[in-house]
């Protein structure tokens, strides 16, 4: 007789005994749970606008990696589609009465509409084939599109962009959306569903094929699937779910502007995808949280937070290549293998100490843009919490002594480290 456990599915008992729908639904639950309570946790208006605009990025990056992630579609212009979404919705604004005519937590829907109406359009021709092609026709649609926004006045506003109202729209259970915390739970309730809804679009038939036409479309084709239009239906649905993010913008921020849809915006949205991994759907959402609180939180600290933030993106690209969503995935095989406890003191001597290292060598980077670039007179700068004079020769000293020392033992200690993983990682038993 086998041991196996095995299931019944006409058994909704089993079901749930086997984890299918608990395993599926806890993630949800316990997302949801957490975008409530955050408020409570950062009280501060300027915390709540940091998580709008993190909630935003989320959405825009989940929906970028359905071309990139889920379907090998490397595109240089998305941002075109939640730009435009963007424009629709504060068109939508401007129209007093028909903006009236709906409650506010609807409009980002039409944001969704226009920006996969856009998608389908340029989808037509775009998704014929993917690769080099598909990218360089998203870069020259980027382009043109985002020229022509300081062209056609009438629609984007020129360079000023375009302003409006959201308290125009018709009060939503007697809300008026006037406080910020009212915004936040609008935002809130709208990356939830938007990542739902992209996750059921990944276990869709369209978009397991997706995962086929990226992977193999050669072979794809063969079974009798449409390469092209697998491509262009996972090209609508990003269009849709961008312009979505593109119409929580302009709710949040009440303008949009030429920023919105330039190749400056659609590198920045293509970096945090890779930052937090394609391989994986939760990988956006790493890496737009990572990127807003660097651009929001490290901004306010050093005139150099992009330089750091494209330091991180090196860094995660040349030894991480499935990204932060890969680098924490590395350690599921560890946990299931129960060897986790082997890894805490190898780390703990070799990434202590690397970290302190890299510390030193962005003081460095902070004492030499300050020595360039401070006025006549101006020798003393604030770091870490210290004031010091960076014309003087005791503190390039410490940060040279502590970035040498730190990355030395970090070089000293990482093949002890390697050996751990190696442990780690193997199916032996735990010592």
């Amino acid at each position: 007789m086998s041991n196996q456990l095995t299931t019944d599915p006409s058994k909704s008992a089993q079901r749930m005994r086997a984890g299918s729908m608990t395993m599926t639904l806890m993630p949800w639950i316990l997302a949801a749970g957490a975008l409530m309570l955050m408020p409570f946790i950062f009280t501060s208006s300027s915390a709540l606008t940091i998580m709008n605009q993190m909630w935003i990025t989320v959405i825009f990056a989940l929906a970028y990696n359905m071309l990139l992630g889920q379907g090998g579609m490397l595109s240089f212009g998305h941002a075109v589609y939640a730009g435009v979404g963007g424009f629709a919705c504060m068109h939508i604004m401007n129209a007093s009465d028909f903006f009236a005519s709906f409650p506010l937590p609807v409009l980002p829907v039409f944001g969704g509409i226009f920006g996969a109406g856009l998608a389908m359009i340029v989808g037509s021709f775009s998704t014929r084939s993917a690769g080099t092609v598909f990218a360089m026709i998203s870069l020259g649609v980027g382009e043109l599109i985002a020229a022509s926004s300081v062209i056609i006045v009438a629609f984007f506003g020129g360079e000023e962009g375009i302003s409006g109202d959201r308290t125009y729209a018709m009060p939503f259970f007697g809300n008026e959306f006037l406080q910020q915390i009212n915004v936040y739970y609008l935002t809130s309730f709208w990356v939830l569903l938007s990542a739902a809804l992209m996750y059921l679009w990944s276990r869709t038939p369209v978009g397991r094929m997706a995962n086929a036409v990226r992977d193999n479309p050669e072979r794809a084709e063969f079974l009798g699937y449409s390469a092209r239009w697998v491509r262009y239906y996972s090209f609508v649905a990003s269009g849709f779910f961008a312009g979505i993010a593109g119409g929580l913008f302009a709710i949040n921020y009440e303008i949009v502007t030429e920023e919105n849809l330039n190749t400056a915006s659609s590198g920045v949205i293509l970096l945090v995808t890779f930052l937090g991994g394609v391989g994986f759907f939760f990988g956006p959402i790493i890496g737009a949280i990572v990127f807003t609180l660097v651009q929001t939180v490290l901004s306010l600290q050093t005139e150099l937070w992009a330089f750091y933030a494209g330091s991180l993106f090196l860094a995660t690209v040349m030894f991480f290549p499935g990204g932060l969503a890969g680098l924490l995935m590395m350690h599921v095989p560890v946990f299931k293998l129960g060897k986790a406890k082997l890894l805490i003191e190898p780390y703990f001597k070799t990434l202590l100490p690397a970290a302190i290292g890299i510390l030193g060598l962005c003081a460095l980077v902070e004492m030499t843009f300050h020595f360039r670039h401070a006025t006549k007179g101006d020798n003393e700068m604030t770091l870490f919490w210290t004031t010091f004079d960076s014309h003087t020769v005791l503190p390039w000293l410490i940060a040279l002594a502590v970035t040498a020392v730190g990355l030395a033992i970090a070089k000293r200690t990482a093949p002890a480290l390697k050996e751990a993983w190696s442990d780690a990682n193997s199916a032996g038993e735990v010592s």
